[in-house]
């Protein structure tokens, strides 16, 4: 059942995700778990506790630093141990069902995972990074009406280990992970990852928190805090637990300088309006120790691309140490938008710069294979609504 967005309580638990209770003689999937919930696995398995911590230590180094995916090759644990973890635990990741390459080198992939179920993840390369943009849940409960994704209904969220898993499968196609006795490589094909992907982070916070956290974990792939981008579209009551127990950096999908318009594009503004949610973001760069937030506006013509309106949004975050994304509107079959014209954009951009705000202009990548921002939905899902239904859902 999708929830709604006008509910008193934020669903932030694990009641649409998969049941964690296996069948008996299910192996545990190690990949998501946490140190502690690694920990406890392997005692619960036969592990003597004195040992625990540092058989957590060797697994996890295998599996997060070297990319192993058989227990036979942890070759520094005994024999007979390595038999009992193949008995009891498996290396489980989504299975791949489509790899497209864009022209510009992005790579899309649609990903099955537990029940049949399909996201997708994107990577996008560039110069001096390589951005991974993962999803968190199966469609989205927020039904903003400028992303194709939000046109896909919530169907659950994700697990730690389906989120994680998708940061081991890019590194996989990728061929990131260093060999043993080569030399020291510091390069990182994937040097960032943003929750940007299909569904609403903080609608999962609980498996969003621990799969970061195992991204994060120094022993392993070892992405910094400030390689992690968050992105929400105002769930207001998570925002300070997220700087508290993430720490990562902020984005926001604002989109809208006025009530009216934000309510029509991301209509969780209707329980969280603009001041409440900037009340929260206020706070986040104390909270969190982050530099600023980054506020992402898709330019949609005639919509929300005035000049007035990008007076409205400097007057607005005043305050705020920030930076706006403007993001040219990624058209998807049956959209009721149009992109603004590249003039358009770029005098909105100048008004914002001319304020003391960065203001880059987003270029569209991937859009050859729907891989761009505002276009991921999976493809068993794609095309089941009219224009018509769209467009009436958007209020156009």
């Amino acid at each position: 059942m999708t929830p709604d967005p006008n509910a008193s309580v934020p669903i932030t638990q694990d009641v649409l995700t998969i049941p964690r209770k296996l069948p008996d003689g299910a192996r545990v999937n190690i990949v998501g778990l946490t140190r502690e919930e690694l920990r406890q696995a392997l005692i619960e398995a036969g592990t003597p506790e004195k040992q625990a911590k540092m058989r957590v230590g060797q697994v996890w180094q295998w599996v997060y630093h070297w990319g192993v995916r058989d227990f036979a090759q942890m070759t520094n644990l005994a024999k007979d141990y390595r038999a009992l973890l193949a008995e009891r635990f498996e290396i489980a990741l989504p299975e791949i069902v489509t790899r497209q390459i864009s022209a510009d080198g992005t790579r899309k992939y649609l990903l099955r995972i537990n029940g049949g179920h399909e996201v997708e993840t994107v990577y996008i390369p560039e110069e001096s990074r390589g951005t991974l943009c993962i999803s968190s849940q199966v469609g989205c409960t927020l039904t903003c009406s400028f992303c194709h994704t939000g046109t896909q209904k919530l169907v659950r969220n994700l697990t730690a280990g389906e989120i994680v898993g998708q940061v081991l499968l890019a590194r996989d196609d990728l061929g990131e992970w260093p060999k043993p006795g080569a030399p020291k490589d510091e390069t990182r094909l994937v040097s960032n990852v943003v929750l940007m992907g299909m569904g609403e982070p903080l609608y999962n916070f609980d498996n969003v928190r621990n799969a970061m956290k195992v991204v994060m974990d120094g022993e392993g792939i070892s992405l910094s805090r400030r390689r992690i981008t968050l992105s929400t579209s105002g769930i207001v009551p998570e925002i300070a637990r997220t700087a508290q127990e993430i720490g990562c950096l902020l984005a926001v999908s604002f989109h809208a300088t006025t009530d009216e318009v934000r309510d029509r594009l991301v209509p969780i503004n209707r329980k969280w309006n603009i001041q409440e949610l900037l009340a929260a973001l206020r706070e986040y760069p104390r909270l969190s120790n982050s530099e600023r937030i980054t506020f992402e506006y898709v330019m949609l013509d005639g919509v929300n691309d005035s000049d007035e309106d990008a007076r409205r949004l400097v007057r607005l975050i005043r305050g705020i140490p920030a930076k706006i994304n403007l993001i040219p509107f990624n058209e998807w079959p049956g959209t009721p938008y149009r992109r603004s014209s590249w003039e358009r954009i770029e005098a909105f951009a100048d008004i914002i710069h001319k304020a003391g705000y960065a203001s880059p202009i987003r270029t569209p990548r991937g859009e050859d294979i729907m891989a761009a921002c505002g276009q991921l939905k999976s493809a068993t899902e794609r095309g089941r609504k009219s224009k018509a239904q769209i467009a009436a859902e958007a209020g156009a």
